[in-house]
């Protein structure tokens, strides 16, 4: 049986360093244009958005024909949840009708772990409110670890609208889990009372980073707080051309996407050769991959760890994930 994804909080470090190391795999058999095995041809993946995606649901769409599963979308304005229906009885009606595990994104929070105690078929959260979303935070990991071999001591700096991300608690989670020193910034209004860390000016977070990951202003979540002006925080908390001057050589910059251009980043820092933004959702189809292979149980065994091996390209630290 596979498993559900419903939080950091329940991986492993074993788990962490399989999920990257099949996300890798997966990768290299892209690049060498390898045929899979139809090993998921007859499994049944139902997508689930009952909120606004564009780079997660097709990324989870794609990673789910790549492993040749069957892919269900499902369309929540003609479904019966417009009608009253809870959506434990809509879990319950796709899984008596042969679907084996669902991705879901959705505005309330809570309420899949209960779920999926009373399910068979497996969950993966693709966004919970403003609690979680772990493939963005593995996603993230994992263009990390392409440009640094350990996460151990690296300094992540988180900036913007933290209080109302689910990115930026999911990230903490995971990075904090994996020893890396996390700095915050942003307004007060965004500030997150339930994360840890330390909080700095922009201009400190900046230079002090070794990844600068940028956060998209959730207009749609903000009841106090609301930001007024987007002239105001570009000047104050966004990412401008004026400060890629503070930007260590080596550093990265991240962002979930979609980029508010103009208001969180300049179009120059979005575009800049040490912006890996849209390399990381490039990634998020790989681990996207082997987080389906988990939740269906996939058969590993047709391939050792070391296949990756024998292409060559290996990535740095994925022997390890310290």
């Amino acid at each position: 049986m596979g498993n559900h994804l419903l939080s950091i909080g329940e991986l492993e470090h074993q788990d962490i360093e399989e999920l990257l190391n099949r996300a890798r795999f997966y990768q290299s058999q892209s690049l060498y244009q390898s045929v899979l095995p139809a090993t998921f041809q007859n499994r049944f993946v139902a997508n689930l958005f009952l909120e606004p995606s564009t780079r997660t649901r097709f990324s989870f769409e794609v990673a789910e024909k790549r492993l040749g599963a069957q892919v269900l979308n499902f369309q929540a304005n003609v479904s019966s949840l417009q009608k009253g229906e809870t959506l434990y009885d809509t879990f319950k009606t796709l899984e008596a009708q042969g679907v084996d595990a669902v991705v879901i994104r959705l505005t309330e929070e809570g309420i899949l772990k209960p779920l999926s105690q009373r399910l068979s078929l497996k969950i993966i959260n693709a966004g919970e409110g403003k609690s979680e979303h772990p493939t963005q935070a593995l996603l993230d990991l994992y263009t990390m670890k392409s440009y640094f071999n350990e996460i151990k001591g690296l300094r992540v700096a988180i900036v913007g609208d933290i209080k109302h991300s689910r990115v930026a608690r999911s990230n903490t989670y995971l990075l904090q889990k994996l020893g890396a020193e996390i700095i915050y910034s942003g307004p007060q209004a965004f500030i997150a009372n339930d994360l840890k860390g330390t909080y700095l000016p922009i201009n400190e977070a900046i230079k002090q980073a070794d990844v600068v990951m940028m956060l998209r202003i959730q207009f749609e979540r903000q009841n106090e707080g609301r930001i007024t002006s987007t002239e105001s925080y570009r000047e104050e908390y966004g990412f401008t051309e004026e400060r890629l001057k503070l930007l260590q050589p080596h550093a990265i910059i991240l962002h979930p996407a979609p980029v508010n251009r103009g208001v969180e980043m300049d179009d120059i820092v979005v575009e800049h050769q040490q912006s890996k933004i849209f390399e990381q959702i490039h990634n998020g189809v790989w681990i996207r991959m082997a987080t389906i292979e988990r939740a269906l149980g996939g058969d590993r065994r047709w391939v050792s760890s070391s296949k990756v091996d024998e292409f060559g390209i290996k990535m740095n630290g994925f022997s390890g994930i310290s």
